[in-house]
């Protein structure tokens, strides 16, 4: 495996030098930079597809910062030979311009080569990739240069929502009292928004690692939190085999029984999805109580049930980039969702058929430092009516 010692490309550059590509490309290379410092590693693909009009543009300005210190790169060395595409972390420069910026204190250069080495032999490293290429598949749709390029500058559509695992952890939690809670761990948390649209999901991504029995627990988890007040589970498994033996082991463990929440399945046989549009597109099946384990009908993303607060758009900003639709997770609304004691399940009525871990491996220690129309979260709210006087939401229909 090869990097670049985040050290020697420390000395080669100097602050105005870096200063200077900051300038000169500043909404591009911070943008760049805090999705790196949130979801910890992208490939050289998944930059480009986010970022640049092609792949060749896009290598030409990780090289550079790669020589000033922006930018980590590493490769993996494949046993019979060949070597997998350049991955990119934060390099420790970056690491001190995004410290800078949300005015934390910087690392010590030392602490943060080890960090980086560290991420280099991560074992759920792939899975990482995996998670992030999910996510770039949909942030490419929004790709701003592409947009400059067809005239529709500004326009925000797509992906408007990206939360990494890390910020869902520290999140989605209920506590239960007696020094019990239920904590949400997806791989990551999203916002989807296309023709009028919004669909919220959790992604849980399958590489066929885990026992289905360990996976089929995750639910439990989905199951005592108000999962359906913030949006679908999306189940993205790693084959057509995969998933109709995930769909029978739904159906075995709930025993027909209403999970309470939305759960949808896809497969991405040989690493991709199928279909141009990536996980946009229509790869996923509802799984419902009723619901066999095949799947008659494919949906959109935009087409599966809309459920999660309805959030005013704020100003795109590189401090968060394709983060507009994320809402406040201090504000009392969104706490209030989470606190609202679990009503007692309906009779089961289902849907209608259809047809080792990083998170201890900081990359820079900042220690320190449906909705109904009337449901709309805006920041400041209005006390939010009793749970008792909310309409019941109908079910979705497939």
């Amino acid at each position: 495996m090869s990097r670049v010692a985040p050290t020697a490309a420390m000395r080669r550059a100097s602050a105005n030098e870096v200063l200077a590509v900051i300038h000169r490309n500043e909404i591009s290379v911070l943008r760049l930079l805090a999705l790196l410092a949130e979801h910890k590693v992208l490939t050289t693909n998944q930059i480009a597809a986010i970022e640049f009009l092609s792949v060749r543009r896009a290598q030409d300005r990780l090289r550079h910062l790669r020589e000033l210190g922006v930018v980590f790169a590493f490769r993996e060395s494949y046993v019979r030979g060949g070597t997998s595409q350049t991955r990119y972390a934060l390099g420790y420069l970056g690491a001190r311009l995004i410290a800078a910026q949300r005015a934390e204190k910087p690392p010590s250069p030392k602490a943060y080569t080890e960090s980086l080495e560290r991420l280099a032999l991560w074992p759920k490293l792939d899975h990482q990739l995996g998670v992030n290429d999910f996510f770039c598949s949909l942030a490419a749709h929004r790709n701003p240069a592409r947009l400059r390029e067809a005239g529709r500058e500004g326009e925000i559509s797509g992906l408007t929502q990206w939360w990494s695992e890390r910020r869902c952890t520290g999140f989605f939690v209920k506590y239960l009292g007696g020094g019990r809670d239920t904590r949400l761990r997806p791989d990551g948390y999203g916002c989807w928004e296309e023709h009028g649209r919004t669909v919220r999901f959790f992604l849980e991504h399958d590489t066929g690692t885990e026992s289905l029995t360990t996976v089929i627990h995750k639910i439990d988890d989905y199951r005592d939190f108000p999962t359906d007040a913030f949006g679908v589970l999306l189940f993205s498994v790693h084959s057509a085999r995969r998933e109709i033996a995930l769909r029978t082991a739904l159906r075995r463990d709930l025993a027909g029984h209403d999970p309470g929440l939305v759960i949808a399945t896809a497969a991405r046989d040989h690493g991709a999805y199928p279909h141009a549009d990536g996980p946009a597109g229509p790869i996923w099946g509802l799984w419902t109580p009723r619901s066999g384990d095949n799947v008659p009908r494919r949906y959109r993303l935009a087409e599966l049930p809309q459920r999660g607060p309805s959030v005013e758009h704020s100003a795109s900003n590189t401090d968060q980039p394709l983060n507009e639709a994320a809402f406040d997770p201090h504000d009392r609304e969104m706490l209030r969702r989470i606190d609202t004691p679990k009503p007692e399940p309906a009779e089961l009525a289902g849907y209608a058929d259809d047809d080792d871990d990083l998170d201890d491996v900081t990359l820079y220690d900042d220690t320190d430092d449906y909705a109904d129309d009337d449901d709309v979260y805006r920041a400041p709210v209005a006390p939010a009516r009793p749970e008792a006087q909310r309409p019941r939401r109908p079910r979705w229909a497939a």
